[in-house]
């Protein structure tokens, strides 16, 4: 199908596009990598005034690193992620994470920010935000703030960016020690996006679990910190019965999981404590 009829705007500053959003209000979408939005546009499930491309603002797609945090622009894409040496190195969750995104066509356009700010219930990205306690930074006409992963998923396809804001740089703190993590999921066979997905950020010292971080996508109407999980390894000898265990926990924090074309909420259930547990096995090596 073809969109109906929309103006299109491509600012070269934060500012002109955030005077187009408030011009527009609510009658507007912003484009960044155009994923999600260009087939909603084609099925006319939306049919904004105005289509914003903020792709062109320098500064947005930027990879660094700020004394002790790794700063990641918005419009970094999966594919710029998945290549960069220095987060292989110093935060490998995130290559490892945007190496299994969709396909190449996909991760070369796709951005980590529109995927944030889309919230996609099967999306990779949000599981290994929330396993990294990353710091999302959205900018206003108010100014800039700054929201932890943990309050960014509000619900299905529902993030915490209000109307007039745009996320501009995701934030993940560098540890000062090497962290042991993983990211596995069952694929959807046609879109690759995550029946379930679980990433795993694990903080061993002489084989005992000092702190654990893990986040599950694909189950629940929005991804979320497996907490019981956590709790169940902080203190403990990493053994295969300690994963077991506290795999079995990882679906507690969702009360209600989703039930689809892809999957019955039993058997997401079901497949959500044995990906955790095939996630611990590799972040732990056990």
């Amino acid at each position: 199908m073809i969109p109906s009829n929309f103006e299109y705007h491509a600012p070269t500053s934060i500012e002109a596009a955030l005077d187009l959003i408030n011009q527009y209000g609510d009658d507007c979408k912003i484009l960044s990598g155009g994923h999600s939005l260009i087939p909603v546009l084609k099925l006319r499930l939306a049919a904004p005034a105005a289509v914003i491309d903020i792709g062109r603002i320098p500064g947005l797609s930027s990879i660094s690193l700020d004394r002790d945090r790794l700063r990641i622009g918005a419009l970094a894409t999966h594919a710029s992620i998945a290549a960069s040496d220095m987060l292989g190195q110093l935060c490998p969750l995130l290559a490892t994470t945007a190496h299994q995104i969709g396909d190449p066509q996909v991760r070369n356009r796709g951005t980590l920010g529109g995927s944030l700010v889309h919230a996609d219930p099967a999306a990779d990205w949000p599981a290994a935000i929330l396993a990294l306690d990353a710091s999302i930074t959205v900018r206003g006409s108010a100014g800039e703030r700054h929201i932890a992963a943990n309050d960014f998923f509000v619900d299905m396809l529902t993030s915490a960016v209000q109307q007039g804001e745009i996320v501009t740089e995701i934030s993940v703190a560098v540890p000062a020690q090497p962290r042991a993590s993983s990211y596995i999921k069952v694929a959807q066979s046609a879109s690759g996006f995550a029946v379930v997905g679980v990433a795993v950020q694990l903080e061993i010292d002489n084989g005992v679990c000092v702190g654990a971080r893990i986040g599950v996508t694909g189950f629940a109407p929005k991804p979320y910190r497996a907490s019981s999980t956590e709790n169940a390894l902080k203190g403990n000898p990493i053994t295969e019965d300690l994963i077991s265990s506290a795999a079995a926990l990882a679906d507690s924090e969702a009360a209600d999981a989703m039930n689809d074309i892809h999957a019955s909420g039993e058997y997401r259930r079901h497949l959500t404590r044995v990906i955790a547990a095939r996630a611990l096995r590799a972040a732990a090596r056990v």
